[in-house]
């Protein structure tokens, strides 16, 4: 009788702990991954009362993915994990670290939430640019260098930084301070839509996730139209990317960002069958002995006119792209404080970067549009 009183004790005993676990489980919400169809370095889990957003590759080589948890004002959540792991949104007030973050931020109309910036003369983006020389945004110092005092009188909610290795000391500091910090990793992405994905990572932050999908949507539908318009060309024209520094030549890799654009561009890039998404370095006979022959020479280096480009080294004149006078740079385009606008805009309108390829090598699919980023050197 005792031995069935003790076993009647335990089952009650298990049940009640089973019951308890089932209604933890009821109570933790569940997560959906909302569709992110290009990009690999983060992914966005929408739940009723915050939004986690997972940075799978917030810097290059790194081993573990990093959450943050956003959440809108009167939401309660169980704070689990460290203070500067939450997020409210809409941002107010913070401070994005790369110029490719400007047009993402204007696009989505949230520039006057921007308080600091590292740098500031080489932000090129109109709106922005105003707002800076209005001293509405402040330069913080350089982007190796944050004056870690200006940026406390800011007050940011949040820092949205880049690393290159992951061992910024700065940031270190930052995060000690308080401020969260958030690692945007849009620019180790490999595909040009893949990069351009990551409004949607803003759109989170800024309560903007309907314009940022619909920026997106109309972007990837102009770019995969474009692919699609030069699908059947012929007659691939040769082309050739980068130029020589300090006589070595730092050419694109087969699988990287910028493969990808002549791919997508039925261009016959020299380099197209070599593995990797970095840079391959050769000495400036070697790359004349694979690229003599080429149709098309896309921005050497930082040469901005065929004559500096002529006297930099007297082989360049050899190639048939420069006896064509078809070599093309971005480098003339400029913002009003000297910036490149490529390298601020290109990661999000990659459909105006493979439209200007599109012009260069087949200019008769193209009759009436007018480059954004290139120009023929003259």
């Amino acid at each position: 009788m005792k031995n069935i009183k003790i076993l009647l004790s335990l089952s009650l005993l298990l049940l009640t702990i089973s019951s308890c676990k089932e209604n933890v489980e009821k109570q933790k919400p569940k997560e959906t991954n909302q569709s992110i169809k290009y990009a690999k370095g983060f992914r966005i889990y929408p739940v009723d009362n915050y939004t986690r957003i997972e940075i799978s590759a917030p810097f290059q080589g790194a081993d573990k993915a990093i959450s943050f948890y956003v959440y809108k004002e009167g939401a309660i959540i169980a704070k689990e994990h460290k203070k500067t792991d939450y997020i409210q949104a809409p941002l107010l007030r913070f401070i994005p670290t790369s110029t490719t973050h400007i047009p993402m931020i204007e696009l989505l109309n949230s520039e006057d939430k921007i308080v600091g910036f590292p740098d500031t003369k080489y932000v090129s983006s109109v709106k922005t640019r105003a707002l800076i020389d209005a001293k509405k945004i402040i330069d913080i110092g350089g982007e190796q260098q944050i004056n870690t005092e200006i940026l406390l009188d800011l007050n940011p909610q949040l820092m949205i930084a880049f690393s290159v290795k992951g061992n910024h000391r700065n940031f270190d500091i930052i995060q000690k301070m308080e401020v969260p910090i958030i690692y945007n990793g849009d620019w180790l992405e490999s595909t040009p839509l893949g990069k351009a994905e990551w409004i949607k990572f803003f759109g989170v932050l800024l309560g903007q996730e309907k314009r940022a999908d619909s920026i997106f949507n109309q972007i990837e539908k102009n770019y995969l139209a474009a692919k699609k318009l030069v699908k059947n060309t012929t007659h691939q024209k040769r082309v050739l990317s980068g130029g020589p520094f300090k006589d070595i030549w730092n050419n694109p890799r087969g699988e990287s960002y910028e493969a990808q654009f002549l791919k997508d561009a039925n261009l016959d890039y020299v380099f197209k069958n070599t593995k990797g998404s970095g840079s391959l370095s050769y000495n400036v006979e070697e790359v004349f002995e694979q690229a003599k022959d080429i149709d098309i020479w896309l921005t050497p280096s930082f040469y901005n006119t065929m004559e500096l480009l002529g006297n930099g080294n007297g082989i360049f004149k050899e190639f048939d792209a420069y006896k064509k006078n078809q070599v093309y740079t971005f480098v003339n385009t400029k913002g009003a404080t000297g910036g490149l606008i490529y390298y601020e805009l290109a990661a999000i309108r990659p459909d105006y970067v493979l439209k200007d390829l599109i012009k260069i090598g087949y200019p008769e699919l193209l009759p009436d549009y007018k480059m954004q980023f290139y120009k023929k050197l003259e």
